[in-house]
């Protein structure tokens, strides 16, 4: 078992889910927007966010892996499940759990707009904006979180500990 220490409650989450819906409901209005959410991390925020997205929508999924089962981003992002809907002409809402190091939000943008997007936008749970690597824009961002591995709403170690209605800091090693 690890030690933990909440970081974000889950009324928090909630509220914020609902404020980021508002506002992604207000600047895609009269727009044809495709929500992908980045799997595994993203589902359970994906799942809450588009309930609160008062707008016709289509949902995708796309999956990419750069940690494995480490704590430590590997550098290198590989897909290993691609999006069905077509996205040419259309407004793309990128879902992820974390922003970090910016390496697999820039590589999917980059994949993204060449298939001819209209345009590519992020919302993230949480924006560790002090672990950039990449220069990356977060355009809807949930919590900026400064330290700790985080766990929970999503969030794992390991395909571990996603099912916590909260965000926890681990606070014992791993």
């Amino acid at each position: 078992m690890i030690e933990k220490k909440e970081v974000v409650s889950r009324k928090d989450i909630a509220r914020r889910v609902k404020e980021l819906g508002q506002a992604i409901t207000r600047d895609y209005s009269g727009r044809s927007l495709v929500v992908v959410g980045i799997l595994n991390g993203a589902f359970i925020f994906l799942a809450d966010l588009v309930r609160e997205i008062e707008l016709p929508i289509e949902i995708d999924f796309i999956r990419v892996s750069s940690y494995g089962s480490s704590t430590c981003s590997s550098g290198a992002v590989h897909c290993t499940k691609d999006t069905e809907i077509g996205l040419a002409g259309k407004d793309v809402l990128l879902v992820e759990d974390i922003v970090d190091t910016g390496r697999t939000i820039a590589c999917l943008k980059e994949l993204l707009t060449a298939r001819k997007a209209d345009s590519v936008k992020v919302c993230a749970l949480i924006d560790k904006k002090e672990r950039r690597e990449v220069e990356v824009e977060v355009d809807y961002a949930g919590f900026l979180v400064a330290e700790g591995f985080l766990v929970g709403y999503g969030l794992d170690h390991a395909e571990q500990h996603r099912q916590y209605p909260a965000i926890y800091k681990i606070v014992s090693p791993v």
